[in-house]
């Protein structure tokens, strides 16, 4: 039928009806807005009911629309424009998978030719592995995206292709290009140092020969806004000092965030004097934490004896402060007590007389006492283990008296 036909155009659906009777039914054609097929019908049954709906497909079942919208009716009886008359109903917003889904009953005794306007102000769509819905249309943030990466995509231009360089940045072993203007805009300290310096201002070179190429690269990529996961994650601690240097603070944040995401027990000292150096709190008190409270110090004990010969004073200061306020939070906690085990190592030519060396351990009184045996009176004829033990029974009988008194 001529009348079943579904004109569009942008986010608006017109359905005209020639001839719309008092017991009637109509159903459109489908038409297409957004990613998806749509349905009208209409049918009068005391009140002008009329159905939107998407056409049945696997798309609409797992991935229905979510759409707002208003819906506006009238009729065309009269070529006069003050004798027609408008329905308009609120804004609708509702998940449309059936016919059913959604129906406007309107009050209405319209006959013959009506027109049937449907404004969509939104399609929504879920995506198929779950999240939140979002819109099918670009937004002011998908267009501000699209110019980001515009933006991202002419500064990688500028960079890799030199575009009106007027900096060559001379490293520890080759030369780049850059562009004074992109550096002082990311670096205090560069902007400050072209304008404090005539010099500096006028010179179209500078050294940064503390880094290689590659390194500076990955830093004027950062500059641009163009560096890849990768290459940050090569380059991090090299970033991390460029970026203390030239005062790039958000850079630093991210080396230290990325510098204590894979902190393990090979690289923790080697974090732990980067913190220390670059004043990185958080990465410092991660090492602390790593090392102390996880009782990882015991799988660097081999390293730790280098460390401590290379490490600032300052730093092992407040280490051994961090193990007090371990210690003192666990005391806190609960009563510390030892439990002794003796284990006994004669030497060879002293194993036949059970050693030189005794010992007491009493674990009710928390006391442990040695007795070191001295094995030069075996020349005057005295036996230096059997003394060593008198003198552990002597001192246990003493206690036990004591403690009786």
């Amino acid at each position: 039928m001529g009348d079943s036909k579904v004109e569009t155009i942008s986010r608006l659906a017109q359905w005209k009806i020639d001839n719309f009777g008092p017991c009637s039914y109509k159903k459109s054609d489908p038409f297409k807005l957004g990613i998806w097929n749509w349905y009208l019908s209409i049918e009068r049954n005391r009140y002008l009911y009329i159905h939107l709906f998407p056409e049945p497909s696997r798309l609409s079942k797992e991935q229905p629309p979510i759409a707002r919208f208003i819906l506006r009716v009238s009729n065309t009886a009269s070529s006069s424009s003050s004798s027609r008359r408008f329905y308009i109903s609120p804004v609708h917003e509702r998940v449309l998978r059936t016919c059913d889904d959604f129906v406007w009953p309107v009050d209405t005794t319209f006959l013959g030719r009506l027109i049937i306007d449907v404004e969509f102000l939104d399609l929504k769509i879920h995506p198929l592995n779950g999240g939140e819905a979002s819109s099918i249309w670009p937004s002011d943030g998908k267009l501000q995206s699209v110019a980001t990466q515009n933006t991202l995509r002419c500064l990688s231009r500028m960079l890799d292709e030199a575009i009106h360089a007027d900096l060559t940045i001379i490293t520890a072993d080759g030369t780049l290009k850059a562009h004074k203007a992109v550096m002082s805009a990311t670096s205090p300290a560069f902007k400050a140092s072209y304008h404090d310096s005539n010099e500096e201002k006028e010179s179209s070179t500078i050294h940064i020969e503390d880094m290689s190429q590659e390194s500076c690269m990955a830093l004027l990529s950062y500059m641009y806004g163009t560096i890849k996961p990768g290459d940050f994650w090569k380059h991090r601690l090299a970033l991390l000092g460029a970026a203390n240097k030239y005062d790039i603070g958000d850079l630093k944040d991210a080396c230290e965030e990325s510098l204590l995401e894979d902190l393990n027990s090979g690289n923790v000292l080697e974090r732990l004097n980067e913190a220390w150096l670059y004043q990185l709190q958080k990465l410092k008190k991660g090492c602390f934490t790593f090392l102390f409270d996880f009782g990882k110090i015991y799988d660097v004990r081999e390293e730790i004896n280098t460390f401590f010969r290379h490490a600032d004073r300052d730093l092992m200061l407040e280490m051994f402060q961090e193990v007090l306020t371990i210690w003192k939070t666990t005391l806190d906690r609960k009563s510390l007590k030892m439990l002794p085990g003796p284990c006994y190592l004669p030497h060879p030519d002293k194993m036949w007389r059970g050693g030189e060396d005794a010992h007491i351990a009493c674990a009710d009184e928390q006391a442990i006492v040695v007795a070191d045996g001295v094995g030069g009176w075996a020349n005057f004829g005295v036996n230096a283990g059997e003394f060593a033990l008198s003198t552990c029974i002597t001192f246990s009988s003493i206690s036990l008296m004591s403690s009786m008194m």
